[in-house]
C-alpha cells in the first residue's frame, strides 16, 4: 500500500461489553483425550523419523502430563514429548512428539500414558572437549572448537564420514562483462558454542554455532546448525542457518556449502557413486567399470558391479579381464550441478588435472548422492535442491583411500551471489523525491536501506552412514524422503476444536450452494498460485517459498521488475490465509507450500542482525530493496503455525528473535516520511502504531507467554499492559496510536478522541492475535475496544461520526474488513452485523462472485502459462481469510450472492 496510508491504527471506544459466544467450529465437537493422527502424504514406504505439535483444549491437560502412542495393532510406539505452550491457566496447550519407526504404520494414536521405550534410544555425552550421540546404529561425535561440525560418524566399528566442516568462498567482486574474474578465498566453519537441547531416549538435538574463518583469521558468516539424532536410525538431519552480514556491495559468496571426508576401504570395482535425477531414476556407476569392457569379466560379475553388491573374488572372472584391471580408469571426481530450476549436469574425470566428461543432464534432480563402496558409505542430500538453485554435489578423490563430499547451497559453478541493489538511486535523495518515487514505481527508496546485511536462510541436509552401497529401491526411498520428508498431522477436528489459534476456522464445508461456491473459489486461487510457482519459475536460492505482488496485464507477466509490485514478502498476509487454509483441510499440497513461505518469509525477508533485527522489508524487487522496515513483515503470528504443528526448533529461534523487537523503534521511524510534527524516538514516548505495529508486538509476546509460561514475566506484562492502555484510550483503536514506555511496557494515558484510521492497521494479523487474546483474556475494555473496530470501519459515515467525532474517510480493502464485521456479530450476538458481514463480503472492493474464476492459457510469454489478469495477491489473501473467517464466524447466515 501507499506510504501516506501505511499510518496505522486501530479499534474504538468504550462499546457494552461483550457476550462471550462461541463460534460454531468451538461448538461443535468436544475433544478427545485421545487424538489419531496419519501421515501428511500417506504412510511413507520406508523407515522414517518425525516430530510434530498436537494441540489441546484449554484446562483439559495438565502441563506436566506423560504421553503414549500406539499403533493401529495396539503395540507400543517409544516416543519422546516435550511441552510447547501453556494456556494462561498453566495447562497444556501444545505438546511436542517424536518417533523413529522402521515399519511405519498408516496412523498412530497419541493419548495420556507412560512412553514406550526404545529398543535401541539415542544416548548422548557431553563431554569437556565434544559431544558423542549414540542411536544404537550410527556414532557421531560433535568437538566444541575448532573447524569441524561433525568430527565423525561411525557405523559400528566403521568410519563412514569424518572432518566435516561449512565451506564457503569468497568473492571480494563481481567482474563486469567481459573482465576476468577476481579471486576467490576459501573460508571454513570455526564452531564458538555447542549445546545440547535434547538427549534422548527417542530424539537427539545438538546445535552448533560459529562463523566462517578464513586462513588468514578474518570472519564473516554467521552459522547455526542443528543436528538431529533418532533412536535407531541412520542418518542425521541437519538444518543450516547461515545469517548473511554484508551489505551486498562487496564480499560476495562464491560457494557456500558443507563438506566431509569418506574413508574407502574397497577396491576400486566395489566402490560406487550415486545421483538421483527426476524420480527415482539415476546415475549408478563404479570407481572403476568393469561393464562394457572389450572382454567380458562374465555375467555374475557384471551384473553385481550395477546392483552395487561385492563381485566375486577376481580369481573367477575371465582372467583376459582379470590380469589388465589396470588399465581401466578410475573415475574419481563426480559433479552434479543444479544451475537452474530446470536443468542439471553430471559430469566426471578421473583426476585434478584431467579432463572432464559429460555423463548426462535432466531437469530437476532429487538433491541425493552416494559415495562409498559394499563395506558402507555416506549417503548426502540437500532437500529442496532444485527449487533453491544454484545447487551442486561434488565428489572427489573416489580412487583414493578417502573421498571428499561437498553438498553446494550455492554452486561455485554459478559465480558469485549477486546481492547488490537493482540500481543506483535515481537521484531520490530526500523524502519528497522519494515519495514522488512511489507514486510512480510503488517503490519506498531510501539510500543505503536496501541492504541484505543480518536477512539469512535456513537448509536441510541428510546423511545417511549406510553399511553397503543401496539398492536402487532403497536409494530411490531415500531420494523421496529427502524431497518430502516425513510428517505426522493432526486431524482437522483437533485443530479446530482446540481454538489454539482463536476459534475463526471451520472445517471444509460444500453442504449447500453458496458455501460451494466460496470453497471452489477458494481452491481455485490456491491451484492458481501453485501453478504460477511452476509456470513463472519463482525459484532460486533467496527467492524460493514468496509469490510475486501484483500482475502485469500489457505483458501478461507478474510486475517482477516493478518497485513495490515485485515479490509480496507477506504483504496483506498470504501466509496467513495458507496456514488457515490447510487448519481447515489437512491439504499436503497446501501445507507445503505455506512452509516453503514460512522458511522464506521468516528468515529472506526479515533482519536478523544489525540495526534492523526484528523488522522485516516490505514488498520489492528484490527481498531487501525497500526501506519500509516494519513489524508487519516480521510479525510472529506468520511463523507460529509452522513453529507449533512440527515443533521445528529454528522456527523457535525466530520467535525467540522477536520478544524484544519493541526497541527496534528507537532506531528507526516507521512513518518518517510522511510525519508532520518533529519528532526524536524517545524510549519513554516511542511512537508507535495500533495497527500493523502493535499487531506484530503482541503476536511476539503471546508467543513469548504460550511458550514460557509463568516464565514469560515481561512478555506477559508488557501484553496485558498495553491491552489495558489500549482500552483506556477514548478512541481505542480508532486513536490509531500511541506513545509507549520501553521500561513500563505500556502506552501513555490519551485525554481527546482521536481518530486515525488506516486500511492496513488490521490486515497483518491483527484480527487474528485479537480473537486469540480475547479468547485467552478477560479484558471486557479490551474487547470492547476491538469490537467498537470491526463495527465502524465498514460501517457508514454517521456511526463514525457518532461515536467516534470523525468520520474515518474514504477507506478501501473493504471485503477483507467484511470478517470484522462477522467476528462482532459473533460477540454481539447480533444477526443484522451477520447480514451486513455478507454484504460487504460480496460487494466489497475484492473479488466478487461475477468474476469469471477461470484462467485463460497464453503461449505469447515466454513460457505457456494460465493468465487471470483480474488475481493479485493482495486481493486474493483477503479474499481468504475474510472467506475461511466469514464461514466459520456466520456461516449459518450465508445467502446465495
Amino acid at each position: 500500500m501507499e506510504i501516506s496510508r501505511r499510518t496505522v491504527l486501530a479499534g474504538m471506544a468504550a462499546a457494552p461489553a461483550a457476550s462471550l459466544l462461541d463460534t460454531p467450529a468451538a461448538a461443535a465437537t468436544a475433544v478427545a483425550s485421545e487424538v489419531k493422527l496419519t501421515w501428511l502424504e500417506g504412510r511413507p514406504a520406508t523407515a522414517a523419523v518425525t516430530n510434530w505439535g498436537t494441540p489441546w483444549p484449554k484446562g483439559a491437560v495438565p502441563a506436566g502430563q506423560s504421553f503414549a502412542l500406539t499403533a493401529p495393532d495396539g503395540s507400543a510406539v517409544p516416543m519422546q514429548s516435550r511441552p510447547l505452550a501453556y494456556w494462561p491457566d498453566g495447562s497444556l496447550k501444545w505438546s511436542a512428539h517424536a518417533i523413529a519407526v522402521d515399519a511405519p504404520a498408516d496412523s498412530y494414536t497419541l493419548g495420556p500414558g507412560t512412553p514406550a521405550a526404545p529398543e535401541r534410544p539415542v544416548t548422548v555425552k557431553d563431554e569437556r572437549q565434544y559431544v558423542d550421540v549414540d542411536t544404537g546404529v550410527i556414532r557421531a561425535r560433535i568437538r566444541k572448537h575448532g573447524s569441524e561440525v561433525i568430527s565423525q560418524i561411525w557405523r559400528g566399528d566403521v568410519l563412514i564420514a569424518k572432518q566435516g566442516k561449512l565451506i564457503n568462498l569468497k568473492q571480494e567482486r563481481i567482474p563486469e562483462d567481459e573482465e576476468s574474474g577476481s579471486v576467490r578465498e576459501r573460508y571454513e566453519s570455526d564452531v564458538t558454542r555447542v549445546t545440547v537441547e535434547q538427549a534422548g531416549p527417542v530424539r537427539a538435538v545438538v546445535r552448533v554455532e560459529g562463523r566462517h574463518k578464513s586462513r588468514k583469521g578474518k570472519t564473516w558468516l554467521p552459522f547455526s546448525l542443528r543436528l538431529y539424532f533418532a533412536a535407531g536410525a541412520e542418518n542425521v538431519r541437519i538444518v543450516h542457518t547461515f545469517v548473511y552480514d554484508r551489505d551486498g556491495q562487496k564480499d560476495h559468496i562464491a560457494g557456500l556449502g558443507v563438506r566431509f571426508r569418506v574413508p574407502l576401504r574397497d577396491p576400486a570395482y566395489d566402490r560406487h557413486v550415486r545421483f538421483v535425477g527426476e524420480g527415482h531414476g539415476m546415475v549408478a556407476e563404479a570407481v572403476k567399470g568393469i561393464t562394457g569392457l572389450r572382454r567380458d569379466p562374465g555375467a555374475v560379475v557384471r551384473a553385481a558391479q550395477v546392483a552395487g553388491t561385492k563381485l566375486p573374488d577376481p580369481s573367477t572372472w575371465d582372467q583376459r579381464v582379470t590380469t589388465r584391471l589396470q588399465y581401466i580408469p578410475e573415475w574419481g571426481d563426480y559433479s552434479l550441478s543444479q544451475l537452474t530450476a530446470d536443468g542439471f549436469a553430471v559430469k566426471k574425470r578421473t583426476k585434478k588435472g584431467c579432463g572432464w566428461i559429460p555423463v548426462d543432464q535432466g531437469r530437476r534432480a532429487s538433491g541425493l548422492g552416494y559415495v562409498g563402496g559394499v563395506s558402507g558409505g555416506l549417503a548426502f542430500g540437500l532437500r529442496d535442491f532444485w527449487q533453491r538453485h544454484p545447487t551442486q554435489l561434488d565428489i572427489r578423490d573416489a580412487a583414493t583411500e578417502e573421498a571428499e563430499v561437498t553438498v553446494w547451497l550455492w554452486s561455485p559453478d554459478a559465480g558469485p551471489m549477486d546481492a547488490r541493489f537493482y540500481h543506483d538511486g535515481m537521484g531520490q535523495d530526500t523524502y519528497p523525491k522519494q515519495l514522488e518515487g512511489l507514486n510512480i514505481t510503488y517503490e519506498d527508496y531510501e539510500p543505503e536501506f536496501g541492504t541484505p546485511y543480518g536477512i539469512a536462510r535456513t537448509s536441510e541436509l541428510m546423511l545417511w552412514a549406510v553399511a553397503a552401497t543401496p539398492s536402487a529401491a532403497r536409494f530411490g526411498d531415500l531420494a523421496d524422503q529427502l524431497r518430502t520428508p516425513p510428517q505426522l498431522i493432526n486431524p482437522v477436528d483437533q485443530l479446530i476444536s482446540t481454538r489454539v489459534f482463536g476459534g475463526m476456522i471451520s472445517p471444509v464445508d460444500r453442504s449447500v450452494p453458496a458455501k460451494k461456491a466460496i470453497e471452489d473459489h477458494l481452491d481455485f486461487l490456491f491451484d492458481y498460485y501453485r501453478g504460477q510457482v511452476e509456470s513463472r519459475h519463482w525459484y532460486g536460492f533467496w527467492d524460493y517459498g514468496d509469490v510475486m505482488h501484483s500482475f502485469d496485464e500489457d505483458r501478461s507477466v507478474w510486475r517482477y521488475d516493478v518497485g513495490g509490485y515485485a515479490w509480496d514478502n507477506s504483504e496483506l498476509s498470504p501466509d496467513l490465509w495458507l496456514w488457515y487454509s490447510f487448519l481447515r483441510s489437512g491439504r499436503a499440497d497446501v501445507f507445503r507450500f505455506a512452509e516453503a513461505m514460512t522458511r522464506h518469509t521468516g528468515e529472506v525477508d526479515v533482519y536478523h542482525l544489525g540495526k534492523w533485527a526484528g523488522l522485516g522489508t516490505r514488498h520489492g524487487v528484490q527481498h531487501w530493496a525497500d526501506s519500509a522496515k516494519q513489524q508487519r513483515i516480521s510479525t510472529a503470528i506468520y511463523r507460529r503455525f509452522y513453529y507449533y504443528l512440527t515443533a521445528d526448533e529454528r522456527t523457535g529461534d525466530l520467535l525467540s528473535e522477536l520478544v524484544d523487537s519493541d526497541r527496534t523503534f528507537l532506531v528507526l521511524d516507521p512513518i518518517r516520511k510522511i510525519r508532520t510534527e518533529p519528532y526524536t524516538p524517545d524510549p519513554h514516548a516511542l511512537s508507535i502504531g495500533l495497527g500493523t505495529d502493535w499487531s506484530g508486538l503482541a503476536a511476539a509476546w503471546l508467543t513469548e507467554w504460550e511458550r514460557q509460561g509463568p516464565k514469560a514475566t515481561t512478555a506477559k506484562a508488557k501484553l496485558l499492559g498495553t491491552m489495558e492502555t489500549i482500552a483506556a484510550m477514548p478512541n481505542g483503536f480508532v486513536t490509531g496510536g500511541g506513545l509507549y514506555d520501553l521500561d513500563t511496557g505500556r502506552f501513555a494515558p490519551v485525554a481527546e478522541k482521536k481518530v486515525s484510521v488506516s486500511h492496513l492497521s488490521a490486515m497483518f494479523g491483527l484480527v487474528e492475535i485479537c480473537a486469540e487474546l480475547i479468547d485467552l483474556v478477560d479484558m471486557p475494555a479490551f474487547e470492547a475496544a476491538w469490537l467498537q473496530y470491526c463495527r465502524l470501519f465498514n460501517g457508514t459515515r454517521a456511526e463514525q461520526t457518532a461515536e467516534c467525532g470523525a468520520y474515518f474517510g474514504n477507506l478501501i480493502l473493504r471485503q477483507g474488513h467484511a470478517r470484522l464485521t462477522a467476528y462482532a456479530a459473533v460477540r454481539l450476538q447480533r444477526d443484522d452485523l451477520a447480514n451486513r458481514a455478507w454484504k460487504e463480503f460480496y460487494t466489497g472492493d475484492g473479488y466478487g462472485p461475477a468474476l469469471p474464476w477461470a484462467a485463460e492459457k497464453v503461449d505469447s510469454t515466454l513460457n505457456p502459462t494460465e493468465v487471470a489478469k483480474w488475481v493479485s495477491t493482495n486481493a486474493t489473501a483477503l479474499y481468504g481469510l475474510a472467506a475461511i473467517q466469514s464461514l466459520a464466524l456466520v456461516g449459518d447466515h450465508i445467502v446465495n450472492p
